[in-house]
């Protein structure tokens, strides 16, 4: 053993001091890892929806079908005119830990040219 007595319990002093500071290191990058999840899974169900709504897809088979792809909770938006066909969708992703962080939103927007006699939103096919 090196040095006096006092030293003994200086690793683990610091250790105990170091330890939160790593585990909310390592939540917050959980955080960042499921928010990344999410924004792709915003993207793939945005996509899907502005395909289905511009071969002219009911709206209301659009936003189920975008739902079903998006994460949970997620709001899927649909606008659909002559010419351009536009989906949006936005979900949340909350903190890992209770406390003052807010809810982080991820959001996509997927723009498809609208089929010609699409715009009127006929029959699923």
């Amino acid at each position: 053993m090196n040095g006096n007595g006092r030293e003994r319990g200086a690793v683990t002093a610091e250790m105990a001091t170091a330890l939160p500071g790593l585990a909310l290191l390592l939540a917050m990058a959980l955080w960042a890892v499921s928010a990344a999840g999410a924004q792709v899974r915003c993207t793939d169900a945005a996509r899907l929806g502005a395909r289905a709504a511009a071969r002219g897809e009911p709206v209301a088979w659009v936003r189920a079908a975008a739902g079903r792809a998006a994460p949970e909770g997620a709001h899927v938006t649909v606008g659909r005119d002559t010419t351009m066909t536009r989906v949006d969708v936005a979900a949340p992703v909350p903190p890992p830990l209770a406390g003052d962080l807010r809810v982080l939103e991820v959001s996509a927007r997927a723009v498809a040219e609208t089929e010609p006699g699409a715009a009127s939103g006929g029959e699923p096919r």
